[in-house]
C-alpha cells in the first residue's frame, strides 16, 4: 500500500497486497487520515469483480458519514455493475472531480 497526501486527499494504492489485505491496512490506519478525503487508487490490478468493490462498503459508509468523500479508481469494472452506494470511477481526474463536487455540496450544506 502506498499512501500520498495531496492537500485534504489522502491516496490509497494498492500494490501488491490482495484487497482484503488492502482493506485491513487500511481500517488499521483510518485514524490517521479519517479527517481526510480518501481515494482508493485500484488501477494496477488486473481484474475487479463487483464484489471486490462490496469488500470498501462499509468503510465507504463509515467514512461518508463522517462527512468526507470515500472515492474507488478503477477501469477494470463495468460501470454498470457497479453499487449505487459506492462512489467508483475510472480515472484520478474523475475522482478528483467527485470529491470537489462533494467538498461544494457539503460547504453548501448539503
Amino acid at each position: 500500500m502506498i499512501l500520498h497526501q495531496n492537500g485534504n486527499t489522502s491516496i490509497i494504492t494498492q500494490e501488491k497486497a490482495t484487497l482484503i489485505e488492502l482493506i485491513k491496512k487500511i481500517q488499521a490506519l483510518y485514524p490517521k487520515f479519517k479527517n481526510h478525503n480518501i481515494l482508493v487508487h485500484l488501477t494496477s490490478l488486473n481484474k475487479i469483480s463487483k464484489q471486490d468493490i462490496i469488500e470498501f462498503l462499509e468503510l465507504s459508509n463509515m467514512h461518508r458519514k463522517a462527512k468526507q468523500s470515500f472515492v474507488i479508481v478503477t477501469d477494470k469494472i463495468d460501470l454498470e455493475e457497479s453499487l449505487d452506494e459506492i462512489i467508483v470511477v475510472p480515472t484520478l481526474q474523475e475522482a478528483y472531480d467527485i470529491i470537489e463536487m462533494e467538498e461544494i455540496e457539503r460547504d453548501l450544506g448539503f
